[in-house]
């Protein structure tokens, strides 16, 4: 009997990162207690800081099976994952079958700049060396212009550590979750092109 796809993706991410050299490992889909608000708002709050400081990010695409797809895969469209990209200093894409992207031992994420700038129009400077900040706000809004959430709140909620902003987390709050963020980066910025984007 096969085991459920959650269950057999996260024994293939603790295999992947034994073979990497790895005795622990932290995985979004399954250790944050969801049921849990403070742990909830402690792990949305610290996210991006946890991406930064890992020794490694290891990616899965299961929907792409070779380079030629990586394009079109939907990690590329969800919101979380923009601060999977741009946080870590080092990152590794394995495919569907948890064979790495590339044919390489290196940083995936130095190896495939051009590449990751293509898909993502974010500049190659900023994807080597990203800093949090309120700088060039509207670049940093349109990032996530064609991306989404399950929960509309999410798409203010997973850039906060692209602006270096803390906030509390309050499901249910809807669109007022984008307005809470845009006071938060006005407080530190005159730059008004938050509401141009």
């Amino acid at each position: 009997m096969d085991a459920p796809r959650e269950i057999s993706k996260l024994q293939q991410f603790c295999t992947t990162s034994k073979r990497e050299g790895y005795r622990w490992a932290w995985s979004d889909t399954c250790c944050i207690d969801k049921t849990n608000n403070a742990e909830l708002q402690e792990s949305i709050i610290s996210m991006f800081s946890w991406y930064k400081e890992s020794a490694i990010t290891i990616v899965y695409l299961a929907d792409v099976s070779d380079i030629s797809q990586l394009k079109d895969s939907q990690w590329f469209k969800r919101g979380w994952t923009l601060q999977e990209l741009l946080a870590p200093r080092f990152i590794r894409f394995y495919k569907q079958d948890w064979q790495p992207l590339i044919n390489s031992d290196k940083n995936h994420k130095d190896e495939l700049l051009p590449v990751l700038h293509d898909i993502t129009r974010i500049d190659i400077d900023v994807l080597k060396a990203f800093q949090p900040g309120v700088d060039n706000v509207k670049k940093r809004l349109s990032w996530v212009g064609t991306r989404t959430t399950k929960k509309l709140e999410d798409i203010a909620y997973c850039l906060m550590g692209i602006f270096g902003i803390h906030m509390p987390v309050m499901y249910g709050e809807k669109h007022n979750a984008f307005v809470r963020l845009q006071k938060e980066i006005m407080s530190l910025t005159d730059d008004l092109s938050l509401f141009d984007w």
